[in-house]
């Protein structure tokens, strides 16, 4: 099998930005099981994730980033997640990308993009962004979270719950409400972390995804000028959907890199353990569970291929990123868990990060909008 898969027919992109992070990989895989067993962020390899150019892909050269497209920059993350063994980490600098540093470059003012961009693109300034409410969940129409303009400001009072990267940003973006409930009464503020009124909570342990921290973030009339904001008043929904198809294709890209790795590891154990004097692989029972994993990995290559595609092309893409979504998550839980019964009593095993692999999983059914959101999301676009 190939170590590196070929690119999508949009890259078109010289060096393959597949191999970013190759490099690292001996210090991206270092004491993963430890990490993941503290729940630590690794700092020292985030370092190691910024000088290897990969947080620089999609952003314009003027500000630092490499110039690089939407399917080359899916092409990047895919690479790291078939070279780091940390799904935490890669979770983290998937949402590093998207979550300010893609909306600001699209919508915000020169004045902050100038500010703020160069220091995201390096990653020395973390970022987050804060959707997701305790009564509202994936219900981005009804935020709560509000901002009241104020003179030449806004305040803004509200929570947000299951923030990525929260407890280590420097800069969030805020998706609140300044009008009434529906597509257009939402706004999009760029808040630094030490504003007054701004709380962030402790890391929320979690089941997977563990070096990747989470937290509650709240604001008590939280004061925030009125050129923090991120396009026009109430455009947030139209911005949400632009980075909501981004962070799916981002994130799930990474997810189809470590299928690709598990497939590999399956495929080489499969060959390599005895039982009943031959090798595993041998018995349709395991070599059918592999061809089926096969069969996943190149399924989801075709549908974020195809998506990234579309978007990139300016196509309505909103049946295919639900689709994406569903196909690639599911996927990964299904082949991670046939991972585990594949490696028997050492996929049991924390040491061998077979187990690790159905954690991290469950959580991509989960995140970005359930598969039953998805779901829904594809029924009402068919008239149902």
């Amino acid at each position: 099998m190939s170590s590196t898969p070929p690119a999508p027919r949009t890259a078109g992109i010289e060096p393959d930005p597949y191999t970013l992070t190759a490099p690292w990989a001996d210090e991206l895989n270092q004491d993963v099981e430890e990490w993941d067993a503290r729940a630590e962020f690794p700092w020292e390899k985030w370092k190691v994730i910024q000088r290897s150019g990969l947080l620089a892909v999609p952003f314009e050269t003027r500000y630092g980033g490499s110039g690089g497209t939407l399917t080359g920059t899916m092409r990047a993350l895919e690479g790291l997640g078939r070279t780091c063994r940390d799904a935490g980490l890669g979770f983290s600098a998937s949402t590093q990308i998207v979550s300010v540093g893609v909306p600001l470059q699209a919508f915000g003012s020169e004045e902050l993009k100038s500010r703020f961009l160069p220091g995201i693109v390096t990653g020395d300034l973390i970022t987050a962004h804060a959707i997701t409410e305790p009564g509202n969940g994936s219900d981005a129409l009804n935020i709560s979270t509000t901002a009241t303009r104020d003179g030449d400001d806004y305040v803004i009072d509200g929570g947000k719950l299951f923030i990525t990267n929260a407890p280590i940003a420097d800069l969030l973006l805020l998706y609140v409400r300044t009008g009434k409930p529906g597509p257009f009464g939402l706004s999009v503020f760029l808040v630094e972390r030490d504003t007054p009124g701004l709380r962030v909570g402790e890391p929320l342990g979690k089941m997977g995804l563990r070096t990747s921290p989470i937290s509650e973030v709240t604001f008590e009339s939280m004061r925030v000028p009125a050129t923090r904001r991120i396009g026009q008043e109430g455009a947030g929904f139209l911005i949400l959907d632009h980075v909501m198809k981004r962070e799916i294709l981002f994130s799930f890209s990474l997810t189809l890199g470590e299928m690709e790795h598990r497939l590999e590891r399956v495929i080489g154990y499969a060959k390599s353990r005895q039982q009943f004097g031959a090798p595993i692989g041998a018995f349709q029972g395991v070599s059918h569970k592999i061809a089926d994993m096969k069969i996943a990995v190149e399924t989801a290559r075709k549908w974020l291929a195809d998506t990234g595609a579309k978007v990139e092309a300016g196509q309505d893409a909103a049946i295919d990123i639900a689709a994406t979504k569903i196909v690639v998550s599911e996927a990964n839980k299904r082949t991670a868990l046939d991972a585990v019964q594949i490696f028997g009593g050492q996929g049991y095993l924390t040491a061998t990060g077979i187990e690790r692999d159905v954690r991290n999983a469950i959580g991509g059914t989960i995140y970005s909008g359930t598969s039953e959101i998805q779901r829904n999301r594809i029924a009402s676009l068919l008239g149902l």
